[in-house]
Order: structure tokens, then C-alpha cells, then sequence
């Protein structure tokens, strides 16, 4: 197999990450999120939830495809499981989100830059969720889903930044490897 290939395909490792995030989205997804959806009746715990998976399963495998896998197949089993049905607006948003890493190579640290790229990916695919769920699953009018729910959506987004980027810190600083299974 040629090193070309290897970058074109998901390896065992990559595999094994891609069903232990997902699982992680599938459990919150179940329980959290309509927790946090029957307290205040807003997406914010779902984006908090969402965006939170996906940055952890992007810096642990910084591979292209990881975050779309995981947001797919946390999303279908899920809806199987009798969940929510705005997870669908999460699992199209993990393509943008997946898509918008490629600006820095799927790294994601506390450099500025990098740092800077996975804010882009967390509102760009926070915002797109936000609407993509008000418009086509909740049925609110295009204006409401555009300014108030997609931004109560960035907001929980932004809170999964947050409390991610720390987390992802301490890994670096205890020195916990990335997954290398090229």
C-alpha cells in the first residue's frame, strides 16, 4: 500500500476513534440534549454537546472525514434509537465543520491560528445546524431561524469551544499522543 493510499483511508485506529466518539454523540444525544432542550427550549446544549464531540475527534485523529463520520453515524443511530430529530441539522453541519478544518490541515491546538480556524468551524457549522434545524425540522419562519436560532445555536457552539480547547490543552501538556495511523 502506498503512503497515498493510507492518507485516502480510514485505518483500523481511525475506525476504532470514529465508533468511540460516535458512541460519546449517540449517549449525550439520547439523554443530555433533550434534557437540556425541555429546561430552557433552545438548541444551546445541543450545540454545546455537538460541536464539543467533534473538536475532540478532530484533534485526536486530525484526519479529514473523521468529524463527518462521527456527526453521520452518531446521527443515524440516534434517530434508529427513537432521538431527536434536530441531530440531523448537526450531522449536515459536521460536513462544514469537517470541511472548513481543512485550512489547517485538521490541527487543532492553542496556536492562534489554529485556534482561529476551529472558531470558524464551530460558528460557520453551529450557524448552518441552527437553521438547517428552525427552517426545515422545526418549521419556524426563515428569519427567526436565521438570527435567533442559529444564534442561540453559535452560542452552545461556542460553549463547546470553550470547555474543549481547555481539555485538548491539558492533553497536550500531559503529553497524551494523537493518534498517528497512517
Amino acid at each position: 500500500m502506498t503512503k497515498t493510499q493510507r492518507r485516502t483511508h480510514f485505518t483500523t485506529v481511525n475506525i476504532a476513534l470514529i465508533s468511540l466518539f460516535s458512541a460519546l454523540w449517540i449517549v449525550l444525544n439520547l439523554t443530555v440534549a433533550p434534557l437540556g432542550f425541555q429546561l430552557t427550549r433552545l438548541p444551546v446544549v445541543h450545540g454545546v454537546i455537538s460541536l464539543f464531540i467533534l473538536l475532540l475527534a478532530s484533534w485526536a485523529t486530525s484526519r479529514y472525514g473523521v468529524a463527518s463520520a462521527v456527526g453521520i453515524v452518531g446521527s443515524i443511530i440516534v434517530l434508529l434509537a427513537g432521538g431527536p430529530l434536530p441531530v440531523l441539522g448537526f450531522a449536515a453541519a459536521s460536513f462544514l465543520f469537517d470541511a472548513v478544518l481543512l485550512v489547517s490541515g485538521h490541527r487543532l491546538s492553542l496556536k492562534p491560528g489554529n485556534v482561529a480556524v476551529a472558531v470558524a468551524a464551530t460558528v460557520v457549522s453551529s450557524y448552518s445546524a441552527g437553521v438547517l434545524n428552525g427552517i426545515l425540522i422545526l418549521n419556524q419562519t426563515p428569519i427567526f431561524a436565521i438570527t435567533f436560532w442559529a444564534g442561540w445555536t453559535i452560542t452552545g457552539g461556542i460553549i463547546g469551544l470553550v470547555i474543549a480547547l481547555p481539555i485538548i490543552a491539558a492533553f497536550e501538556k500531559a503529553n497524551v499522543k494523537k493518534v498517528k495511523a497512517d
